[in-house]
C-alpha cells in the first residue's frame, strides 16, 4: 500500500471540499473512515492503523492551518461517537462520553486523533458544517440537517468510496420568500 499516495490524496479531497464549503474559524469538519475499506477490504475487517496515520497527515495539519475543529467518527461498535478536542465541545457546548477508542473498538482513524489532538475528547452527537466519508461510514447523522454533496476530483481514497458534503443554511418562507445564493 502506497501511503504517501493516500496522504496526497486524502489532502487533495479535503482541500477541493474546504474550497467548495467556505468554512468559517471554528467551524467543524466531520471525518468518518474505515482503514479497511481504504485496504480493499470489508468495513471492519482489517483495521490499520497504518492507512490512519497515512490520512490523519493528509487531513490534520490543512484542518489546523484553517482554524477548523476535526472531528473523527468512532465505528459503530461506539455508536458513532466522535473524537473532538476539548475546546471544541466547550465552544459547542458537546457533552462529553467516557470511553476511549482503540483499533478493535472505535476505529483506527479514531484512536489516531486521540494520539495526535492536543485536549482528545470523546462526544456522542455533533452537528457539522462539512464532512468526509471514506468507505460509507454513514456521517450524515453528524452533519447540520441540510448537507449538499460534493463531487470533487476524486472518487475514492485507496480501495474505499469518498463521499463529501458541505451544508448550508435551511430555506424557509414559502413560495414568496427571495434566497441569496447558498
Amino acid at each position: 500500500m502506497d501511503y504517501s499516495k493516500i496522504t496526497q490524496d486524502i489532502r487533495t479531497a479535503l482541500s477541493e471540499l474546504l474550497e467548495a464549503a467556505q468554512l468559517k474559524k471554528e467551524q467543524v469538519l466531520v471525518v468518518g473512515c474505515s482503514t479497511s475499506e481504504v485496504a480493499g477490504k470489508k468495513i471492519g475487517t482489517a483495521s490499520s492503523l497504518e492507512i490512519a496515520q497515512a490520512l490523519m497527515e493528509g487531513i490534520y495539519p490543512l484542518v489546523r492551518e484553517k482554524g477548523l475543529y476535526l472531528a473523527v467518527q468512532c465505528c459503530e461498535h461506539l455508536n458513532r461517537a466522535l473524537v473532538v478536542e476539548e475546546a471544541c465541545m466547550e465552544k459547542y457546548g458537546l457533552e462529553q462520553v467516557t470511553v476511549y477508542p482503540v483499533q478493535g473498538a472505535g476505529g483506527s482513524l479514531a484512536y489516531t486523533a486521540m494520539k495526535t489532538y492536543v485536549n482528545p475528547v470523546v462526544v456522542e452527537k455533533i452537528q457539522g458544517h462539512a464532512g468526509l466519508d471514506i468507505g460509507d461510514t454513514f456521517i450524515g447523522m453528524h452533519l447540520k440537517p441540510v448537507a449538499v454533496p460534493f463531487r470533487g476530483s476524486l472518487k475514492a481514497i485507496g480501495e474505499a468510496h469518498l463521499t463529501m458534503a458541505r451544508t448550508r443554511p435551511k430555506l424557509i418562507g414559502g413560495e414568496r420568500a427571495r434566497y441569496v445564493s447558498c
